[in-house]
């Protein structure tokens, strides 16, 4: 892959090869925003279709809302831990970029599909994960033009933000419909 196509099945296909050409190419088109909504809404398809076993419709929608949703506020996390923790003359990125960047690192969550075959179905989705979570750091890298180590750092970091806004998140809804069944 050399990062010059814009087709989306190329762009991961880069991706998923961890291709840097790629993920640079991706930050650098605005355009490409909407494909990396596409991507990440895909890999929560396969999330919620993985999930049917189980969770029915619910685990459907939730899965590609929680993916759309999840994206978008890990890289908003991850552009603000980035550049307050390496200071704007060090970093040149911007949100967008970023966005786009980790968007197309969700390729491989597509193995989350497999999760509906029981018994083995958690061992590519499982590799799919594992798999993200290295696209990510690349995405992170590139994004942010930083080190392997600093991008590790900043999703570290971040991974950790995003949990603890998801949960005070969690508890305020949970205090405002708990008040609402009273």
């Amino acid at each position: 892959m050399t990062g010059t196509s814009t087709s989306l099945v190329d762009r991961m296909k880069g991706a998923a090869q961890l291709d840097a050409a790629t993920f640079e190419e991706i930050g650098r088109d605005p355009n490409a925003t909407m494909q990396a909504l596409i991507v990440v809404a895909l890999a929560g398809l396969a999330d919620g279709i993985g999930s049917l076993r189980g969770d029915g419709d619910t685990g459907l929608i939730g899965g590609i809302a929680g993916s759309i949703i999840g994206w978008a506020l890990f890289s908003l996390v991850a552009y603000v831990v980035g550049t307050r923790l390496f200071g704007p003359g060090l970093v040149s990125a911007n949100p967008g970029a970023v966005m786009r960047m980790l968007g197309f690192a969700y390729t491989p969550q597509l193995l989350s599909v497999f999760k509906i075959i029981p018994l083995i179905g958690w061992i590519p989705a499982l590799a799919g994960t594992i798999w993200f979570l290295v696209a990510a750091v690349v995405a992170l890298r590139q994004s942010l033009n930083i080190t392997t180590a600093q991008a590790i750092g900043v999703g570290l970091i971040s991974a950790i933000a995003y949990g603890l806004i998801k949960f005070v998140v969690a508890i305020i809804l949970g205090i405002a419909l708990w008040g609402l069944t009273l």
